[in-house]
């Protein structure tokens, strides 16, 4: 698949940010981050679909399996597109799949809204995902599903307008770097007195 690049490009003004990659790869937080920098909204998808279906996305998996959570998913970005389409300013973090869906790839990079894939080596996901004991990730049950499905995603995830090399990073260095390389401005919050927060 070859990388598309958005109107951004061209020196069009971006006001939305797609966050893409696998579990572990730091879209939440690296978005809440550079929602902080810019003074975006930040809004995870995955959160989106819970607040909209009333489950945990591992609660939707278990008891609908997979194609209704896909279902639940389109339903959530589509929403989002409305949003967006309204004027709103916001860093979006896509669920792991969600850019590997066909239908769902193909509307995103339709959009022209800029993606930004998050990399990271396969160990290095696994063991971030390993150490967050308290987010049940459907895909968690062995190595080698890990890694298959890791592989079966990869192609869509290089797509993306541009990558960022989030291994060995904090949070807000990566933050920093899609700001500079997307040249989106940071907005300095400013009291009544004029001075910066």
């Amino acid at each position: 698949m070859r990388r598309k690049q958005p109107s951004a490009v061209a020196g069009l003004p971006s006001s939305s940010v797609f966050l893409v990659g696998f579990m572990g790869a730091g879209k939440s937080s690296v978005g809440r981050a550079l929602g902080e920098r810019l003074n975006w909204v930040f809004e995870d998808l995955d959160d989106r679909i819970e607040a909209r279906e009333g489950r945990t996305v591992a609660e939707i998996f278990r008891d609908s399996g997979e194609s209704e959570f896909r279902r639940a998913e389109h339903a959530a970005l589509q929403q989002i597109f409305q949003e967006l389409r309204g004027g709103v300013s916001m860093i979006v973090a896509l669920g792991g799949g969600t850019f590997a869906q066909g239908a769902t790839h193909k509307a995103i990079q339709d959009s022209g809204v800029p993606t930004v894939f998050l990399d990271a080596p396969l160990p290095e996901l696994w063991q971030r995902c390993a150490q967050q004991l308290e987010a049940k990730r459907p895909l968690m049950t062995s190595q080698t599903r890990f890694r298959e499905t890791h592989k079966a995603r990869l192609p869509y995830y290089e797509t993306a307008s541009w990558r960022i090399d989030t291994a060995g990073k904090k949070v807000d260095v990566i933050a920093a770097e899609i700001a500079a390389k997307l040249k989106l401005k940071e907005i300095a919050l400013r009291t009544e007195e004029g001075e910066v927060e």
